[in-house]
């Protein structure tokens, strides 16, 4: 066991546990952000995506000990309203069906339009590549991205 302090949606929080823990398990199971959900438990499917800094990251294999002090930002602290330029692009194109993935797939989604504010399709599709929808709604994924891409001096 080994002391962390974590800041999380910019809250610094404290937990003392295995320093192997992946942070998708801290997050679930220690500070009940729940947004954040498993999928493949491999960083495959991206459903566990979250931002560490700046950068996307899937955080069922990333240990809480690789950390250190950078911020990390879940689905609930993207924004405190749900107002996140990718989140309202979300709904106005109507993204969602089952919803599993999509917490992952904004928050790919949000960090690669911080780092590209104007993408190509190409682009786009190259970076959401490793999140998968089994509702298969990608048209629409790309769709409220460039919308999104439009209000970027609000990301």
């Amino acid at each position: 066991m080994a002391n962390f302090n974590l800041n999380i949606n910019g809250k610094k929080q404290q937990i003392d546990l295995d320093p192997t823990t992946p942070m998708l398990w801290v997050l679930r199971d220690h500070f009940k952000l729940v947004g954040t959900k498993y999928g493949c438990g491999i960083s495959q499917c991206g459903a566990c995506t979250i931002h560490l800094g700046d950068n996307a990251v899937r955080s069922c294999q990333l240990p809480v000990s690789a950390v250190g002090e950078q911020a990390i930002t879940t689905i609930e602290g993207l924004s405190e309203n749900g107002d996140h330029p990718v989140q309202k692009a979300w709904l106005e194109e109507d993204v969602y069906q089952c919803g599993y993935c999509q917490a992952g797939q904004i928050m790919n989604a949000s960090a690669f339009l911080k780092s590209n504010p104007n993408p190509t399709d190409e682009q786009i599709e190259t970076a959401m590549n490793g999140n998968i929808c089994r509702c298969g709604t990608y048209t629409r994924i790309k769709k409220a991205i460039k919308k999104a891409a439009a209000h970027i001096e609000n990301i």
